[in-house]
């Protein structure tokens, strides 16, 4: 029964993040080619593990600009999805984008090689 608590809850904080993104979050290190592609909560609801895709631009300034504004994500998280104890945002990139290109690339090239 938890466990689908923590999924409606995830998408929920999900939602939230990915808007802000698009709208709320002013630091000019975050680029708009940032995307939340996963949201993973812990059972105990104290961290939120925000995994984003960044397309462009420095990777490391934009996690810079994310984690500096962990504090404000985190209070309109609490503002839109109504919990007890708001989870700590902490921010990974998620690099499966870039990892599923190489494995086609590779699928490709063993597919060229047999012909």
């Amino acid at each position: 029964m938890a466990s689908n608590r923590i999924k409606r809850i995830s998408e929920e904080v999900k939602k939230v993040i990915g808007k802000m993104l698009i709208n709320g979050i002013k630091d000019p290190r975050v680029t708009s080619m940032v995307s939340v592609t996963d949201v993973e909560v812990t059972n105990d609801l104290r961290y939120a593990f925000v995994y984003v895709s960044l397309l462009g631009g420095d990777e490391e300034e934009s996690l810079k600009g994310l984690n500096n504004a962990r504090g404000y994500i985190r209070r309109e998280v609490g503002k839109a999805v109504k919990l007890r104890y708001v989870p700590e945002i902490m921010f990974k990139i998620d690099d499966s984008i870039e990892k599923g290109m190489q494995m086609d690339e590779l699928i490709k090239s063993v597919r060229s090689k047999e012909d």
